[in-house]
């Protein structure tokens, strides 16, 4: 991890993502010290297969213990086959399989094993990254905003910004670029928003056998049910104080409350609960941010786009407008962030998961020499 003259210098990270949306893993390559992106490198998916994203949707809401090898076995499998594809990298992040996360209770879980990944792969893995930082008392998520505060320097941005990641749940983070270090007070707030994605491919898998709401199509021939989503919007978690997280199933069985409606009725609740979601989040912001940044599937749904873009007075934009990868950016993260875990540099603070401290989270395990 150091160049010639015992100075810390770029090095090739790789890392992967599997969200809890259960589409798939990704895997994508970044050029950094852990402090600045020097450049961002090759990129790589590996879709779950639907026998695959069954055995991951029993395990979800699950804590370490027996029951779980099948589960185990898809997420190594799965990792390890998009990781070999790559080479020239110096070390992996991998975040594993998120089943459950209760910072105020038994913590968080992320299913995967680093040390035997390390091992398939013959590379130093960075992993578990969240368990430190709710050990000392944090949220332990959002994780990805050290790394946007990265990327909002990379683009050379002078004004706060804010990134959305609509993934399975949503998270947003407001950065103010001009501050230098992402723990200095003023740099960052980060919080998830509420459910995004996941509801609506749950769904979609059990009314039409489908992964997804394609391009928004089903949304958009439906009315929104503004009983449902009226009662949606009074859980207690909107009135929370930031920083805050929540597991996939916080909320409870959103599509079991949609069950009383057609598809596309169901389909366009949904949809609008997650940008209520972001739009009352954005309400929570040190300041309005100049311009809202959207990463994760979520941006590829017009209708949700068009639902934030009408409640918004900030113009709304796919991250890939200032030259980033919104199929990529988490994963990317996750390289970004095991550069500065092996390098002993904080990977969350205060205003990020609420945690007293700024914390570097991870366990470095290197593969037998």
């Amino acid at each position: 991890m150091m160049d010639g003259d015992g100075q810390a210098g770029p090095v090739r990270a790789l890392g992967a993502m599997s969200g809890t949306s259960l589409d798939g893993v990704d895997a994508a390559v970044v050029e950094t010290d852990g402090v600045d992106i020097v450049t961002f490198g090759p990129s790589a998916y590996r879709g779950y297969s639907t026998e695959e994203r069954d055995v991951l949707a029993q395990a979800l809401g699950r804590w370490p213990g027996p029951g779980l090898e099948a589960a185990a076995q898809v997420v190594m499998r799965a990792h390890a086959e998009v990781l070999a594809g790559f080479d020239d990298v110096a070390l992996v992040g991998f975040h594993g399989q998120t089943l459950a996360h209760e910072p105020a209770g038994r913590g968080t879980h992320q299913l995967g094993d680093g040390a035997a990944l390390s091992e398939v792969l013959g590379l130093p893995v960075v992993w578990d990254f969240r368990s430190a930082d709710v050990a000392a008392g944090g949220e332990g998520a959002p994780l990805a905003p050290f790394f946007h505060h990265a990327c909002a320097r990379w683009m050379g941005a002078q004004q706060p910004l804010a990134f959305l990641n609509l993934g399975g749940v949503g998270n947003l983070t407001w950065v103010d670029p001009g501050v230098d270090a992402p723990d200095a007070p003023g740099a960052l707030m980060s919080f998830d928003t509420g459910p995004a994605n996941a509801p609506i491919n749950d769904l979609m898998q059990a009314r039409r056998g489908l992964s997804h709401d394609h391009d928004g199509a089903v949304a958009a021939a439906g009315q929104v049910d503004a009983d449902v989503l009226a009662r949606f919007l009074g859980h207690r978690y909107f009135s929370r104080t930031p920083p805050k997280s929540l597991d996939r199933n916080d909320f409870g069985d959103l599509v079991g409350q949609v069950s009383h409606l057609s598809d596309a009725d169901a389909a366009a609740t949904l949809t609008a609960m997650a940008a209520r979601s972001v739009l009352h989040g954005m309400t929570q912001l040190p300041t309005p941010p100049q311009r809202l940044l959207v990463t994760g599937g979520g941006r590829q749904n017009p209708v949700m786009m068009a639902l934030l873009r009408a409640g918004l007075s900030c113009p709304v934009e796919p991250v890939e407008a200032q030259g980033l990868d919104g199929d990529m950016l988490e994963a990317q993260a996750f390289a970004y962030l095991a550069v500065r875990v092996a390098r002993g540099l904080p990977t969350s603070c205060a205003a990020t998961t609420g945690v007293a401290q700024p914390v570097s989270g991870g366990i470095v395990s290197s593969a037998p020499s």
